[in-house]
């Protein structure tokens, strides 16, 4: 767990020393004075004079500089536009089957970037999970995120992986509320998309320091289309996450050092009519459990992603939606777009230039067509 370090680093990647992070101890917890700075800096200097090297600043003006040419700014608006295209009956004339429905975001990945270089906070930031415990009892204490068991084992997830050592861990934390946003002829209803990191602490979440932003407001017309549009339209949104959730991404933080990152889904914070489509479930059935909805307080078993995938596979759609409380169409749809994404755009891609690195072109080739057919 100690490998999720969250070690500063340089704007190429390459860990900083520790000669760095005492000078960054003695600034930032220190608040040192100019004056003092300049001296250590000439300290610095003449240490590394013998290997013909210079330190990081000049002088104090060098260093306040680089601080306040800091990148930060608001992230622009983009939107996109979706239109059902699915199967139609010959009698079907829905109005929404025909509409198109307008999609307003802003990029995730740039706000999270924000948040992380925020200045206003730097000092209310946690880089890495932690677990604390009380001095009497020693019993687990809770509380900021980052003190969350989940944290802690995606954590050890992460660092099985011995290429991720040192880097810092980023959750990005949604939410959305089914608060209408006026339009003009009513027919759609606007839901906000926030988001957040759950690196900083609860007291900066809840103040007015830009630690939880708008990213987005979803377009949810009034019509069973509305749960497939809620997913198409995170998973769009959501997209520019999705490289630095894999590879580790070099990013700026507020305290104006580099960190090695990479970013996972965390909680999205929704009440139960957002929760119900997000987990493809019947209005007024269970979300954690699979009781049946007019026994909602008899024991039952809680709901599991294997226990859904065997139930889309042997019963017909209509008893799912009766008889389990589950959108069979959208969970198809969502398993359809997991395996297309992790399946044949991943999967495949990396065994194709596998096979063009082992063998010839045709012989590569052959490999990929019988790949195919099967």
């Amino acid at each position: 767990m100690s490998a999720i370090a969250g070690r500063p680093c340089d704007v190429n990647g390459v860990f900083l020393p520790p000669e760095f992070e005492t000078a960054e101890f003695l600034y930032k917890h220190n608040q040192m004075p100019a004056g003092q700075i300049d001296r250590l800096l000439d300290l610095w200097a003449s240490t590394l004079a013998k290997h013909n090297n210079n330190p990081l600043f000049a002088d104090h003006h060098d260093l306040y500089h680089v601080i306040d040419s800091l990148p930060f700014g608001d992230v622009p608006w983009q939107h996109f536009m979706v239109t059902y295209d699915g199967e139609r009956l010959a009698d079907e004339g829905k109005p929404w089957m025909d509409g198109e429905y307008e999609v307003w975001f802003r990029d995730p990945h740039e706000v999270a970037h924000n948040m992380l270089a925020n200045s206003t906070y730097a000092n209310e930031i946690d880089y890495c999970p932690y677990r604390e415990y009380s001095t009497e009892g020693d019993k687990h204490q809770w509380k900021d995120f980052m003190s969350d068991d989940w944290v802690w084992d995606q954590a050890d997830e992460i660092v099985k992986d011995l290429s991720t050592l040192g880097l810092t861990f980023v959750p990005v934390i949604l939410g959305s509320d089914k608060m209408t946003v006026s339009v003009g002829m009513g027919n759609n209803e606007y839901y906000p998309l926030y988001a957040s990191i759950g690196n900083i602490h609860n007291n900066i979440q809840r103040a007015h320091h830009d630690g939880v932003a708008i990213i987005g407001f979803l377009a949810m017309p009034k019509s069973i289309f509305c749960q497939q549009l809620f997913h198409l339209s995170l998973s769009k949104i959501l997209d520019p996450l999705k490289p630095g959730m894999t590879t580790p991404e070099v990013t700026c933080f507020g305290d104006g050092h580099y960190q090695h990152v990479t970013y996972g889904l965390g909680p999205h914070i929704a009440d139960y009519e957002e929760q119900v489509l997000l987990a493809c479930i019947v209005r007024n059935w269970c979300l954690k459990c699979v009781a049946n909805h007019e026994d909602l307080n008899g024991d039952a078993l809680p709901h599991s992603c294997e226990y859904t995938e065997a139930l889309v596979e042997e019963a017909p759609s209509g008893d799912l939606w009766e008889d389990f409380g589950i959108v069979a169409q959208l969970v198809v749809n969502v398993l359809h777009q997991l395996i297309k994404g992790a399946f044949k755009d991943n999967l495949m891609t990396w065994v194709e230039k596998y096979l063009h690195q082992m063998h010839n072109k045709r012989r590569a080739q052959k490999i990929m067509d019988d790949i195919d057919h099967r």
